[in-house]
């Protein structure tokens, strides 16, 4: 796992390299609203999503390079998520890994503005990558529409938004992993197939890495909640979240049970991918063993 963990850093600070290049690229119409861009998406971050991409690629053979424009974009869409999820009508968070979220640090409307510009960059992206032939393009360009718009991530915000409408006991886990699954977790998966589907080998294990991704977001998600709530815990602070998690429909030690079930079904899955799985096998070990 050495090997691997190294690999993995030695990927993700190449990967902050091609991603400032990427949206540095072409002269600025606006400069205000680039700026709130590169505060956006430059901004820090463990690039868990990117770094997905680059290990199923890595475990499919295929050179990283090859990967860059889907890893930028997946990248583009979370921080587009994060951006928009922060503002007043959303989560209302005012701050963001540690300094001001981009609408307290420019305005609501520039937040709204880069947001947009981010969620549209992504698919410029993946529509002028010269890479891949037609059919792999395209076939990227609606793996992450489809992830990120109304039956994806846009969807799953619009159901979160709702629950907190409804009566406590109307909540219960299978509608929670239903929100969990498509405001988290299928960007997640999307980011496992964007990295394979330059391969030959990805269509006829396309439902293993769908299972692969959707299991590993759900536990991504649960293990969420649990970090949440221990750090609520040491601080001796209530949960400020009107809508119960994970957690608290199935106590701190059913939901850390739940998260190992699904890891040890996530590293299966990675192993049956071959030896050249083991970055991706570390990098799942991570996100649900620490993660941010």
């Amino acid at each position: 796992m050495e090997a691997a963990a190294l690999w993995l850093d030695d990927t993700r600070r190449r990967f902050e390299d091609v991603l400032a290049r990427r949206l540095a690229a072409g002269p600025p119409l606006a400069p205000r609203l680039e700026e709130a861009m590169a505060y956006a998406l430059l901004g820090g971050g463990k690039r868990l999503r990117p770094l997905l991409v680059y290990a199923a690629a890595h475990a499919f053979g295929l050179p990283l390079e090859t990967l860059d424009p889907a890893a930028c974009a997946v990248e583009c869409v979370h921080a587009y998520s994060l951006v928009h999820d922060d503002l007043p009508a959303m989560d209302d968070d005012d701050m963001r890994r540690g300094r001001p979220s981009c609408h307290r640090a420019f305005d609501e409307a520039t937040a709204i503005l880069v947001g947009d510009a981010l969620q549209t960059l992504a698919f410029e992206i993946l529509a002028e990558d010269p890479g891949p032939g037609e059919s792999v393009r395209l076939g990227m360009i609606r793996l992450l529409a489809r992830a990120a718009g109304r039956r994806g991530l846009v969807g799953g915000q619009s159901l979160d938004l709702g629950l907190s409408a409804l009566p406590a006991g109307e909540v219960d886990t299978a509608l929670l992993a239903r929100v969990n699954l498509h405001k988290t977790g299928l960007l997640i998966a999307a980011s496992v197939e964007l990295g394979a589907l330059p391969s030959a080998r990805s269509e006829a294990l396309r439902p293993t890495l769908e299972r692969l991704g959707h299991d590993l977001g759900l536990a991504f998600q649960i293990w969420d909640d649990v970090l949440d709530a221990r750090s609520e815990t040491n601080t001796s602070a209530g949960s400020s979240d009107v809508v119960p998690t994970m957690v608290d429909l199935l106590g701190h030690e059913g939901a850390e049970a739940e998260v190992r079930r699904l890891e040890g079904a996530v590293l299966a899955t990675a192993a049956s991918l071959g030896e050249e799985s083991a970055p991706l096998r570390a990098l799942v070990h991570g996100m649900l063993r620490h993660h941010a």
